[in-house]
């Protein structure tokens, strides 16, 4: 970056990680021992990986600390919407991806506030993290310098940023043996990184601590257990008969499933930057919230407003992982959505078992489902010969084309 000495306040994205561990230090070096750097660290329900943050922030050398609690602002702008779509990438229900625009809002806010004169993060170069903050940034604060350390420093791997924590005597809270690259957040946690870089490996799933929100299917319970989930216009509300708000519900959903090995996908998906990357993830009650979401809205969505749901549900999905949330399209298709959900309301009943989810019932008072007239039973409300007169219609086109293909036949 030019003008490097025209940065005197820069406001960095910090986890407390391996990669933010470093950059302070790296920032000091590269942008003058005297550049103050403010640390913003968003909580998104990583409880575990928030404990000592503030000692690490102290020993890396940052000016101030700010812990943000974003878990609400999380799940009511940003996961809720997102469920209500149904969004999902290529199987994966984008924990990290859907994060990012709520951090990123968030370091705005605080820089503006702050009169920093950058942004810095420490997304790699070749990841999809690093689009996901700066297309937020640049929505939300077109003027604001952005410093992206992986894209300027000689550091090219994780052992060697593990090398620069060493020789600078920075303190990590993982090893050379557990650098698996990780996210984790009240909605997910992603691995990435060493033995999963292999897509022909399978993954640890039994080993102690690899799997952190649940367990394997083979260490999950030998008896079912069923969950009840209520929605109203698409929205979870409560859960086993317990009104609660989203945060609560989707932490108490999380040890339920996790307890019953439910929610763990691993994927090579199609990174935003062109190449192919395999991780593992695992997202418990957002897996069951979905199953839920999409049985509920199987009997309260008429056929066509159902289907074209499915085509932007992707779309949503990829504007979710390409980084546009602060998009007029996202915002248009949220209107579409907020339309399709406003019948969505009613109670889902499964039952959880090595994994897997099984329905076990579903109601609603906006229920276009009719036993009258799906029943094999003789019944009053649908005369039967009607079909005939539909099907000669509707086959119309297809006995035409026949009949022509026929004729020329019998000419030949």
């Amino acid at each position: 970056m030019k003008n490097k000495t025209n940065i005197k306040k820069i406001v960095l994205a910090y986890s407390g990680g391996l990669d933010t561990s470093i950059i302070t230090t790296w920032l000091k070096e590269n942008y003058g021992e005297h550049t103050e750097v403010i640390a913003v660290s968003g909580h998104l329900g990583q409880d575990a990986e928030l404990e000592g943050i503030e000692e690490r922030a102290k020993i890396a050398g940052v000016s101030k600390l700010y812990v943000e609690n974003l878990q609400e602002e999380l799940v009511n702008d940003f996961i809720f919407p997102m469920l209500k779509a149904g969004a999902k990438y290529e199987g994966y229900l984008l924990g990290t991806a859907i994060a990012r625009p709520s951090v990123a809002k968030r370091l705005v806010e605080i820089a503006l506030l702050e009169g920093a004169d950058a942004i810095c993060h420490g997304c790699t170069g070749k990841g999809n993290d690093q689009v996901r903050f700066e297309l937020t940034i640049q929505a939300l604060a077109p003027g604001m310098k952005i410093i992206a350390p992986w894209r300027e420093w000689d550091i090219a791997s994780r052992d060697d940023a593990i090398d620069y924590a060493e020789h600078h005597d920075i303190k990590l809270k993982i090893t050379r043996e557990t650098n698996y690259s990780k996210d984790m957040n009240l909605w997910h946690l992603s691995h990435e990184g060493m033995d999963l870089e292999d897509p022909a490996n399978e993954p640890q799933y039994n080993k102690e601590g690899f799997l952190e929100m649940g367990v394997s299917p083979e260490q999950a319970p030998d008896v079912p257990e069923y969950v009840t989930v209520a929605f109203e216009a698409g929205v979870p509300v409560a859960l086993n008969g317990e009104p609660l708000d989203g945060v609560t519900l989707i932490k108490k959903l999380n040890g339920i499933a996790g307890k019953h090995g439910v929610g763990i996908f691993d994927v090579v998906e199609n990174r935003l930057v062109g190449m192919k990357s395999r991780g593992v993830y695992e997202t418990p009650g957002g897996t069951v919230l979905y199953h839920a979401h999409e049985v509920l809205e199987s009997i309260c969505l008429d056929k066509e407003t159902m289907h074209e749901k499915a085509h932007l549900a992707m779309k949503y999905a990829e504007l979710i992982y390409n980084g546009k949330w602060y998009t007029p399209l996202r915002e248009a298709i949220d209107a579409f959505v907020n339309k399709t959900q406003e019948t969505v309301s009613g109670e889902v009943k499964l039952k959880l078992y090595k994994g897997n989810i099984i329905n076990a019932g579903v109601s609603s008072p906006n229920s276009l489902y009719s036993e009258e007239f799906a029943s094999f039973n003789e019944d009053d409300v649908y005369d039967q010969s009607d079909a005939k007169g539909f099907i000669n219609l509707y086959g119309l086109p297809i006995k035409m084309k026949a009949l022509a293909e026929q004729k020329k036949r019998d000419d030949r």
